[in-house]
This record gives C-alpha cells, sequence and structure tokens, in this order.
C-alpha cells in the first residue's frame, strides 16, 4: 500500500511539473506471429480498423484495478513454456486453463481490463528484452501521468523507464493490428504546450 502511494504521489509530482515521459514511437513494425496467429483463432480479441488513440486518466480507483488486475493474474496463472505446454516454440493464447508464458498473462490482463471498461487504445501488448537480454511481453498502460508496466515478472506495476527492459516494440494506439518499433531508448517528454506522443 506505500509503494501505491508513493507511485501516485510520484505520478501527482510528474504532472504538477508537467513533465510526463512516454516511449519515443518509430516506424511501423512487423507484428510478433504469435499475436498474427492468435488473431486468425480469436477474431473478436483483435479487431480490425482504426480508432481515436486514447489514454487513461490515472485517478486513484485506476490504479487499484490495476493492481488488482496485475496481482490476481500473477497469483492464478502458472508459468509454463509454450513447448511445455503446447509442443511449439510460441503459441499466445489467453491462459483458460491457468498455465501460460509471459504473452499469456498479458492477453488475460488486458481482457480483463477491456471488459472492465478501459479502453483498448490504452492497453498496449509491448514487446521488450528483459535483463537477461531475453525477449519477453509486457502490458504498457498508456495514461496522463505517463506509461505503466503490468508484467508477470516483477509484482509492482512501474513506469516503463523504471523496468531496465529495453522496449522493441508496440501495437498502435489507434489500431491493435499495427505495431510501431521503439527503437529510441530517448522519452519524450510532454509538456502543457507540447502534445503527447
Amino acid at each position: 500500500m506505500v509503494a501505491i502511494a508513493a507511485l501516485v504521489l510520484t505520478a501527482s509530482k510528474s504532472v504538477a511539473s508537467e513533465r510526463v515521459m512516454y516511449a519515443s514511437l518509430g516506424e511501423t513494425a512487423r507484428a510478433p506471429i504469435g499475436w498474427v496467429e492468435f488473431c486468425s483463432e480469436n477474431p473478436t480479441e483483435c479487431p480490425n480498423g482504426t480508432s481515436q488513440a486514447r489514454d487513461v486518466v490515472m485517478s486513484q480507483t485506476a490504479w487499484k484495478d490495476l493492481v488488482r488486475v496485475n496481482r490476481y493474474v500473477n497469483e492464478t496463472i502458472k508459468p509454463i513454456t509454450d513447448a511445455e505446454h503446447w509442443g511449439v516454440i510460441e503459441k499466445w493464447s489467453l491462459p483458460t486453463d491457468g498455465y501460460g508464458d509471459c504473452e499469456d498473462y498479458v492477453l488475460l490482463k488486458r481482457k480483463l481490463l477491456i471488459d472492465a471498461g478501459w479502453p483498448r487504445e490504452a492497453l498496449l501488448i509491448t514487446v521488450v528484452r528483459d535483463k537477461k537480454g531475453d525477449g519477453h511481453a509486457v502490458l504498457t498502460v498508456k495514461s496522463d501521468k505517463g506509461e505503466f508496466v503490468l508484467d508477470n515478472q516483477n509484482e509492482d506495476i512501474v513506469a516503463w523507464t523504471e523496468t531496465g527492459y529495453r522496449f522493441v516494440k508496440r501495437q498502435s494506439q489507434s489500431d491493435p493490428n499495427t505495431w510501431v518499433a521503439l527503437g529510441d531508448a530517448r522519452p519524450a517528454i510532454a509538456t502543457a504546450s507540447a502534445p503527447r506522443r
């Protein structure tokens, strides 16, 4: 609880100083094959078409929702590799049997938040290189107080700049089937006079 209060306080100070950091977006990138196959098997989870990019207003209620969903999924789903689970190297799926790897955790967190009324445009599946250099997936939540990461390797929700990960690519806010590169390690800073990226 202290960590949540500290993060909300930090986020509030950030807004007060009008410096909120967002990942710098690059060119269009190739969607992960796991996403493409998941969408062909679950078309209702991958709506076609574009929409207006929207950020979440990070209120205390919204923060509590994120913490609840992150904790629930991390505690409920048991980790297993796709090779052990499905006999293939890569398969993205909703973990309906209680087992999954990082992408499956992300898909379930995203679904639970969308089902609770969160805008899809603010919930972005993101591919990173973790601290060991391995490929990993996290859920980036884009908000008015910056971008926060829900991760099965970390019980705490942290700002993207605090993960220690190298961000590779993620879904576009305007179209979940379009992915954008995140090759620039320097964050974009939004100010009151500049539009957010």
